[in-house]
């Protein structure tokens, strides 16, 4: 352990894809934010196939493996608890390390439902720990800066946003993850990319009042939505689409969001992650958006990183999503309104649900927020 730098140990939930990503923040947490707010200690792993969790707490460099998550909330040498699980694995495991006093970071989608969200939230609540749901989009130093600039009246008053998430890995019958799975997932790409977009909209616009939504399945005999379209109102007035799918062919990972305000516009492409692009109604018309290179040494986290136009990768927004936590736990700090809490997964399963219904009667839904 370095000198006047406390540790903290992480159990982690999850060893694929998000396993890979978080631990690799955990990583460079401890090298690049120096000095780190808490040094991250990478003590157990936890998966259900024993071969393929002990590969990788050896990948990754953790120093044991367990297949009963139960061992990583019982461990007192695990301070933080990264639940990374599928779906269905989000509320049991978060919950029970919370009431053991352990810091929590769970996946999003929060909850399968808002329902399950909610319980996940009131019940983590209570116990005082710190919270936050990975929505890590919000830690992209193009989208803060947008949020900065909203903050600050740049744009005036807001009156559109249109969100879109697209990829096409499936458009395949043939697979059969749990993510195809109702028990296990919850929804499709609604949960899976869907509540991304919602997040982003609240993030960025405000909370939503009522959706008009379609949800449609296309692929015979998948238990899951395949994509969804919604129209939505902002309680401040603002109108909006969102979109998602995983069946758009070509586009791999295309988050795409505009802003439309009274004195200026804001367009965002995470294919062009390090951009942002800008248009003010005062300025020369004819010379349409700008495109704002976000990599200054004065713009949102990057103290951390390279010199300017040095750009960074999809990875780093763990990096920055992970260091907001630590410095949030070791400062007794706020999650939000940066980062996202579990009130906030909550709320963007609410929207969830309310599209899900939408789409079921045709009707168009109008939003309630429970509060604890």
């Amino acid at each position: 352990m370095r000198e006047g730098i406390d540790r903290i140990g992480i159990g982690m939930l999850g060893y694929a894809f998000m396993g890979k990503a978080h631990s690799n923040a955990f990583r460079k947490i401890g090298y690049l934010t120096w000095p780190p707010p808490l040094e991250p200690r990478l003590v157990a792993i936890a998966g259900r196939d024993e071969a393929a969790v002990a590969e990788a707490a050896e990948r990754y460099g953790f120093e044991r493996w367990t297949t009963d998550w139960q061992a990583l909330v019982s461990d007192p040498e695990v301070g933080l608890l990264d639940n990374l699980g599928p779906n269905a694995l989000h509320a049991a495991p978060t919950i029970a390390a919370a009431e053991a006093g352990k810091h929590v970071v769970c996946e999003k989608p929060l909850g399968r439902d808002a329902d399950e969200s909610f319980e996940i939230w009131s019940r983590v609540a209570t116990t005082g720990v710190q919270h936050m749901c990975a929505f890590n989009y919000r830690f992209v130093p193009a989208v803060r800066l947008a949020r900065e600039l909203i903050d600050a009246g740049e744009l005036g008053e807001l009156r559109h946003f249109r969100g879109r998430y697209l990829q096409d890995w499936g458009d395949d019958p043939s697979l059969d993850t749990w993510r195809f799975h109702a028990d296990e997932a919850g929804s499709g790409a609604l949960g899976d990319l869907g509540a991304h977009v919602v997040d982003l909209a609240r993030y960025l616009v405000g909370d939503i009042a009522s959706v008009s939504a379609l949800v449609k399945t296309f692929l015979p005999g998948r238990e899951v939505d395949d994509a969804i379209e919604a129209a939505v109102e902002f309680e401040g007035g603002a109108v909006g689409t969102i979109e998602a799918t995983r069946l758009a062919l070509g586009r791999r990972n295309a988050f795409q969001w505009e802003i439309n305000g009274q004195k200026a516009s804001l367009a965002f492409d995470m294919e062009r992650l390090n951009e942002l692009q800008v248009f003010r109604a005062d300025g020369d018309r004819a010379r349409g958006f700008k495109t704002v290179l976000v990599s200054e040494a004065d713009q949102p986290w990057w103290e951390f990183w390279w010199p300017p136009g040095h750009i960074i990768g999809w990875g780093e927004t763990f990096v920055h999503e992970i260091h907001h936590l630590l410095s949030a736990i070791a400062d007794d700090g706020d999650v939000a309104p940066v980062g996202a809490t579990f009130e906030d997964g909550y709320r963007a399963a609410e929207v969830c649900d309310a599209i899900v219904r939408s789409g079921q009667t045709g009707s168009r839904e109008q939003l309630s927020y429970r509060t604890i």
